[in-house]
């Protein structure tokens, strides 16, 4: 039996009920989202609790576009052919046909090189991808979360992410709370680990 929204975002306070609230709104909805917040407030925990409150039928597929090197990023994402390049000695299924009728969560998007910022673009405007070192277009069916601690905005005015991409994955912002900003969760949070 799955997790209830109650289960994987723990508190009471108001900041934690209007999350779940905005939550339980958009969940069903296909519409991207970005998911903001400091480290630590439990954006992967929302990213979640709104492919568990969609009941989309796929599964829940994360990756964390910080903790891969850039050049293994793009391979790791979109897959691979093999002998696209040294090492792929077989094909390689990426995350988003992993994420079929399911969930792609894109966690530290702001981290993303910029030259992958415009082949995800073009994936999630065309619906589909080409593998690395591969010819085909295959089609794409995922609803898409993003999450960040970084403020994009200003990377956007930097230069460093781009303008038409925010756009497209900041459909629906949802803004963690800081522990701080919801401090009598703190005994039912402690109950919990």
């Amino acid at each position: 039996m799955g997790q209830t929204l109650d289960e994987i975002i723990i508190g009471q306070s108001a900041p934690v009920r209007d999350l779940k609230r905005l939550i339980e709104v958009v969940a069903n909805a296909s519409t991207n989202v970005l998911v903001m917040g400091e480290t630590g407030t439990g954006k992967e925990l929302v990213a979640q609790a709104l492919h568990v409150a969609s009941g989309r039928r796929g599964k829940l597929v994360s990756v964390n576009c910080a903790a891969i090197p850039a050049e293994l990023l793009e391979s790791e994402l979109f897959g691979h052919e093999k002998g696209a390049f040294t090492g792929a000695d077989k094909a390689r299924t990426g995350r988003f046909e992993m994420a079929k009728h399911g969930t792609l969560f894109l966690d530290e998007i702001g981290d993303m090189p910029l030259p992958l910022q415009s082949k995800l673009l073009r994936a999630l405007e065309g619906k589909s991808i080409q593998k690395v070192g591969g010819g085909d277009d295959v089609p794409i069916d995922f609803r898409l979360i993003c999450a960040t601690h970084q403020k994009i905005e200003q990377k956007v005015d930097e230069g460093s992410f781009r303008s038409d991409l925010y756009f497209r994955i900041n459909v629906f912002p949802l803004q963690v709370p800081t522990l701080a900003e919801r401090s009598i969760d703190i005994p039912i949070i402690s109950e919990a680990i």
